[in-house]
């Protein structure tokens, strides 16, 4: 089996954050929340890795991040920009958001040539479940359906005190199998746990905050590209035109109709770690108070 390759989806915009977060230092030493998932994913063996980002930020993400990659890591840079899109579409008339994470692994179609993990650029994953999604990758293969895998946090562990997140609610059985992800776009912590709005915050239904959610950990094989083409072609005739401005292309939302047809199953390894992550500047302090705590433990070394 080819060894995977870890895919870095960042190129989004930032805007609750208000600036370009996955280059925004977390600690003394000037790292980002990226550098220790790259420290945790070549601990776990991965020795390629494809940076999804804006064409506009290459120079400060080959300075900032690529030339900190050890030289034995393979480093490229896809460029996820809203006019790759299937000849006989235009973009809408004022659209600046990218068209989503299923289009950002889309993205590396050209250079994917095998199995391989993707993350969101500024979230912390944790070192377990870096050793979880490669140990699956490679010992798994497709074998008349897709088998891929995800990574599932608990969502209580994944929610900020400063605002509303977006997060993939999870339906597993008995076995550890995906049966359906519900993508929804506004979750926000509660006194008696969680609450999700389908009307932009104004009113909001209880959920548990023990619920399994992806947080883009996705684990896949070559074949989820061909789908992924032609679910965008899809999305583009069918849903874009609900909200040209602001309708995106998930990556839950394909795989959630692979599993649907029956075409793919997706082993969901749960994560007991924390989640942490920088959705709203306020965010910072937590983080970076999190990531000091676990150098004082031994699992960073001080200085990398």
């Amino acid at each position: 089996m080819k060894n995977p390759v870890l895919v870095i989806m960042a190129a989004g915009m930032g805007s609750r954050y208000g600036g370009l977060k996955q280059v925004d230092p977390v600690d003394s030493d000037g790292h980002v929340i990226m550098d220790f998932s790259i420290y945790d994913a070549i601990k776990a063996g991965f020795r390629e890795i494809i940076f999804v980002i804006k064409k506009e930020n290459r120079e400060i993400f080959s300075r900032v991040i690529g030339s900190r990659v050890p030289k034995s890591v393979k480093v490229s840079y896809v460029y996820q920009e809203l006019s790759d899109i299937p000849q006989g579409f235009q973009i809408p008339e004022g659209r600046m958001k990218p068209w989503g994470t299923a289009h950002a692994v889309l993205s590396c179609r050209n250079i994917i040539d095998g199995p391989f993990a993707v993350i969101n650029a500024d979230d912390y994953y944790g070192q377990k479940a870096f050793g979880l999604i490669y140990d699956y990758l490679t010992s798994h293969e497709d074998d008349g359906i897709y088998r891929f895998v995800m990574v599932g946090f608990i969502l209580g562990n994944t929610l900020t005190d400063n605002g509303h997140v977006s997060r993939g609610v999870c339906t597993v059985d008995d076995e550890g199998s995906l049966l359906s992800i519900k993508e929804r776009v506004y979750l926000v912590r509660t006194k008696g746990g969680a609450a999700y709005s389908e009307d932009d915050g104004k009113t909001f239904t209880p959920i548990s905050a023990d619920e399994t959610v992806s947080m883009n950990l996705w684990g896949f094989s070559k074949g989820i590209m061909d789908e992924l083409e032609t679910g965008f072609l899809a999305f583009l005739e069918q849903k874009m035109p609900e909200d040209p401005l602001r309708a995106e292309y998930f990556l839950p939302s394909v795989v959630g109709g692979l599993i649907d047809e029956g075409r793919a199953q997706v082993k969901v390894l749960r994560s007991p770690d924390r989640w942490y992550g920088m959705t709203y500047k306020e965010d910072r302090a937590q983080v970076e108070a999190a990531l000091e705590q676990l150098k004082d433990e031994g699992v960073y070394p001080r200085h990398f």
